[in-house]
């Protein structure tokens, strides 16, 4: 009789864990179907490819590359701003070891490369804003309601920056800095006949003014051919 309650009391709780197991895996096949259910629609001219991407791995993609472009960007700002400014200090540095009639040289050096400047202060890559905004969103947003809407805002500052990093490499750039630079060549050269020093602010602002521009961030527009195609490398 012992034998047979304790073999009752063994199958029941045999029948306990098997239910038990049965509950945890469907629950956890739950979490995952309803995981793998976040799809949105497709935004920033994307294909059947990346309609098939989960929603949320879409959004991460896109908050990751754009913040490590912003990086980039931050960067390259930076860096020519601090140079544009010690050059500047460099032209006016000699102002008092030099002649009175060969001063215009100099002020004009300096006035030049200071103007190159101010696109970087007032009209910064629009990557950095839009990256900031996007991540502290998805941070502060977390609920997976939010994922297709914030997927879709994100989507747009995609093309925005792709768009904006294309303007910044646009023909009529390259034509304007050797225009401004060869006018104050000439306005050296003919006003005061200093051809010397007009030949080497013509060339060598020109020659800046192409490293600023050929060196700007552009891994916004291959992240936006790479989105719009589903080439993502994600699980």
């Amino acid at each position: 009789m012992k034998t047979c309650d304790a073999g009752w009391r063994t199958w029941q709780h045999g029948a306990r864990l098997a239910v038990f197991l049965a509950v945890l895996a469907a629950s956890g096949s739950a979490t995952i179907c309803a995981h793998a259910a976040t799809r949105c629609p497709v935004g920033a001219g994307g294909g059947e490819a990346l309609a098939k991407i989960d929603g949320e791995a879409r959004l991460t993609w896109i908050d990751a590359h754009l913040s490590a472009t912003a990086h980039r960007a931050r960067v390259w700002t930076w860096g020519w701003g601090i140079g544009i400014v010690a050059a500047t200090l460099g032209n006016l540095a000699p102002l008092p070891f030099v002649a009175k009639g060969d001063r215009i040289d100099w002020y004009v050096g300096a006035g030049t490369t200071i103007v190159g400047i101010v696109p970087l202060l007032i009209a910064p890559l629009d990557v950095v804003d839009d990256a900031r905004r996007l991540h502290l969103r998805v941070a502060e947003e977390s609920s997976s309601d939010n994922v297709c809407r914030l997927l879709a805002d994100a989507e747009q500052s995609l093309v925005r920056d792709a768009k904006n990093q294309s303007d910044g490499q646009r023909w009529w750039l390259h034509v304007g800095n050797v225009l401004l630079n060869t006018g104050v060549g000439l306005f050296l050269g003919l006003g005061y006949h200093h051809w010397g020093a007009g030949a080497w602010n013509a060339f060598g602002g020109s020659a800046i003014g192409e490293a600023i521009i050929l060196t700007q961030p552009t891994g916004t527009m291959g992240d936006l051919r790479r989105y719009r195609t589903g080439e993502l490398d994600v699980p």
